[in-house]
Formats: C-alpha cells, sequence, structure tokens
C-alpha cells in the first residue's frame, strides 16, 4: 500500500493506495502514530484504495476514537465495494463519509 500525506494549517488528507489488509494495516497504524498529534482534521481520501478487510476497518475504528477526542476524521472518495463493506459491518454509520 502506498501512503501519502498533504498537511494544511487547517487539514491533514492521507491519500491510501492499494489494499489496506493484514498485511499493510500496520503500516497504516504505524504511520498515524507516528504523525498523531498533529491530526486536527484528518480526511483519508481512498480514491486508489482497491480494498479494505477487517485489519483495515479495525485501525479506522480505533482512529476514529481518537479522531473523535482531538478533532475530526472525514473519509472521501469511498469506491462502491468498499462502501458495501462499511455499509454491511456497520462502520457507515459510525464513520463520517463524504462522496
Amino acid at each position: 500500500m502506498k501512503i501519502t500525506e498533504q498537511t494544511t494549517t487547517e487539514k491533514t488528507i492521507i491519500c491510501l493506495e492499494g489494499r489496506l489488509d493484514t498485511i499493510t494495516a500496520p503500516q497504516l497504524e504505524k504511520h498515524i502514530e507516528e504523525h498523531l498529534e498533529g491530526y486536527h482534521r484528518l480526511i483519508l481520501d481512498m480514491e486508489k484504495l482497491e480494498y479494505i478487510s477487517s485489519a483495515g476497518l479495525r485501525v479506522l475504528l480505533a482512529l476514529q476514537k481518537v479522531m473523535t477526542k482531538q478533532g475530526s476524521l472525514e473519509l472521501t472518495h469511498v469506491n462502491e465495494t468498499n462502501m458495501e463493506v462499511f455499509a454491511m459491518t456497520g462502520f457507515a454509520d459510525i464513520l463520517t463519509i463524504v462522496q
């Protein structure tokens, strides 16, 4: 998975590309932990995210809990397949998804 980050004074956008699964979820988790204190408005751009597994959902859930305390978390450009995963697991009700 490829992770790129763009930060302005107002927000941080993390673009995810590839698969967020058991192998790559720790990579995202590590990236977020290294920068977490600087996040106030965090946007995860999932336009190029092809797949998300339960390991990826776990990372998103943990991130949502933290960001609720220190700012906000939004997911953008969620493709149809990943949106179905969020809907079936109930994550669509937990996460802020902006299309």
